[in-house]
């Protein structure tokens, strides 16, 4: 039985509640501590936010995870055992010339940047972090540096544009991914782990060419309020503690209230990314030392894939997040999107699921702390310390929750959604809860507990 120790947690888990956009410049020369103080002012929202949109979405979306006759997975090619759409260009080996000629019959009119944000709002998601470029090298803008993007398709919106306005109007936070490692277009850029890489000078030529062209581009057109980088441990011989802290520095420098992802260099993140990104669809077991995020997808695929119909039901995803929030970190659920912008009505279904759920149970997750895995699920503690959280994923079948050793006396008990008070009993340091014999929600029924004065 877990024994929750609230003023230790009290003391602990206490944050910064100064506005992000207040960060401080902080250059190379500064302390370690003084650098710290400025990430922790900078992710006060995203530790507040605890759930996010991630969107995967460029010319892969177009093939839909099948081209001339072959689907993925294909195990009858050596790399093609992967459900990963955004991947087809190499996993189903599509020639160079084939893959760039997409571009010519891209042209998303069905994206709806404001219609997007506000069905993400009403999932309760607090920020969107789009594929301004993954790894095949197509940016989603018109780029001065690449001729390989959305100014050279019939599109002629700003769709990064459209989407950073959407967000301000609507209170939603802005992030991009940026495949800053592989870029399949560029000669230089990584390749997969089957080919042959650039040499180290060839590499250098895209980091300094296209790369960091590309981020300060991103930053001086959109200054949106996070980079999300994609490494996953094999980069070492391209992403060096040189070039990682390269680009770092440039982002504090242009750009000094943007938050920078651990996978900007996944073997060895350093100490001056705001947060940990955990590998795809990982979920820690326990408080990894810094704030972290786990990126998740809804059904294998990340881009659009007609064919992957292993759809997730909403209460396993509700669960993930529900525990994200106990371990003091974000869950940030991916979406793919079709060629021509629209959303797939199995993730529309989803979100609104989600965001039912969220509508009465979001204070149990946002603007809350950590405190970890109880025997029948998770807890979490409201910022301000006044009212605990027990998320229930298995409902005891004896009609009595354990609490165990509460610290600081309750007041009261209830379940949050519908306010129905339940009977709340102490005694010697130990409490427990009088629940309906059936769990009000099946997936997550959260009771709110109030701690006496």
């Amino acid at each position: 039985m877990r024994q929750i120790l609230l003023g230790l947690s009290l003391a602990l888990l206490s944050s910064c509640t100064s506005s992000p956009s207040a960060a401080p410049v902080i250059s190379s020369a500064s302390s370690q501590a003084d650098k710290d103080a400025a990430s922790a002012q900078r992710r006060v929202w995203f530790e507040d936010a605890r759930f996010g949109l991630f969107m995967h979405w460029g010319l892969y979306s177009a093939l839909e995870g099948s081209w001339k006759g072959r689907t993925m997975p294909d195990a009858s090619l050596p790399n093609g055992k992967s459900w990963y759409a955004e991947w087809i260009q190499k996993r189903l080996e599509i020639p160079d010339a084939e893959y760039r000629a997409l571009a010519k019959d891209f042209n998303p009119v069905k994206f709806d940047a404001e219609a997007l944000v506000l069905e993400a709002k009403r999932a309760g998601m607090k920020y969107i972090a789009l594929t301004a470029k993954h790894h095949d090298g197509f940016g989603l803008w018109d780029s001065k540096v690449s001729d390989f993007d959305l100014g050279s398709t019939p599109c002629k919106r700003d769709i990064l544009g459209e989407l950073a306005d959407a967000c301000r109007k609507h209170g939603i936070k802005l992030g991009f991914y940026y495949s800053h490692w592989e870029d399949w277009e560029h000669a230089g850029g990584a390749r997969p782990e089957w080919e042959k890489q650039p040499n180290d000078a060839s590499f250098e030529g895209y980091w300094k060419g296209k790369a960091l062209s590309q981020v300060s581009e991103l930053i001086a057109r959109y200054n949106p309020d996070m980079f999300w980088f994609d490494t996953w441990g094999t980069e070492g011989g391209q992403i060096t503690p040189k070039r990682r802290d390269e680009l770092i520095d440039l982002i504090r420098r242009e750009a000094p209230q943007w938050l920078i992802n651990g996978r900007i260099c996944y073997h060895d993140p350093g100490k001056d990314v705001d947060f940990l990104e955990m590998g795809d669809n990982e979920f820690p077991k326990e408080w990894p030392g810094k704030p972290w995020q786990s990126p998740a997808t809804m059904q294998h695929s990340w881009g659009y894939h007609a064919k992957d119909f292993a759809w997730k039901p909403s209460g396993e995803m509700i669960r993930l997040l529900s525990q994200c929030s106990s371990l003091g970190g974000n869950y940030l659920l991916n979406i793919g999107p079709k060629a021509d912008g629209s959303i797939p009505a199995p993730v529309t279904r989803r979100l609104r699921e989600i965001g039912g759920w969220m509508a009465a149970n979001g204070p149990s997750v946002q603007n809350t702390k950590r405190l970890g895995a109880a025997p029948w699920g998770w807890w979490t503690q409201s910022k301000d310390g006044t009212r605990l959280f027990a998320h229930v994923h298995r409902w005891p079948s004896d009609g009595i929750l354990p609490l165990g050793k509460v610290e600081h006396e309750l007041s009261s008990a209830a379940i949050l959604e519908t306010g129905m008070a339940l009977e709340l009993r102490q005694a010697n340091g130990e409490s427990s809860v009088v629940i309906p014999q059936t769990a009000p929600d099946a997936w997550d029924t959260v009771i709110e507990l109030r701690i006496k004065n």
